[in-house]
């Protein structure tokens, strides 16, 4: 999996980090059980803090995506607790909706919208 940090986003660099280690496992380029590379590694390749990839790894911990071990290091481990994403996702989506409103986006385009980025990811 090949990491791309934005050093001119806004978005915070261990948020991004974040991101695409999700999409990574969302588009099976990384499966559970897989061992992530180290803080340490991680950090070298792509050139930024240990802290804020150690940042990124607590998040990811946090929400369930993967487990922290001593002798392992950080490794995908899907914690399905699907009520709770169900809510979550739903309080992201409410808000990512209410933007769209804002920016006149129709219910049409954003099914399209949904339809297409699901596709891409499940590969079909």
């Amino acid at each position: 999996m090949i990491i791309e940090i934005d050093f001119n986003s806004d978005e915070a660099i261990y948020i991004q980090l974040r991101n695409q280690i999700i999409m990574g496992i969302a588009t099976s380029e990384i499966q559970e059980g897989e061992s992530l590379p180290s803080v340490r590694q991680l950090a070298e390749t792509v050139g930024i803090n240990m802290h804020t990839v150690n940042k990124a790894y607590t998040v990811l911990k946090q929400e369930g995506y993967i487990q922290l071990d001593r002798r392992k290091g950080a490794v995908i481990a899907l914690d399905v607790n699907k009520i709770e994403a169900v809510e979550k996702m739903r309080a992201q989506l409410r808000i990512l909706l209410a933007r769209g409103l804002c920016k006149d986006i129709s219910r049409v385009e954003v099914h399209e919208m949904v339809d297409e980025i699901y596709d891409e990811m499940i590969g079909g």
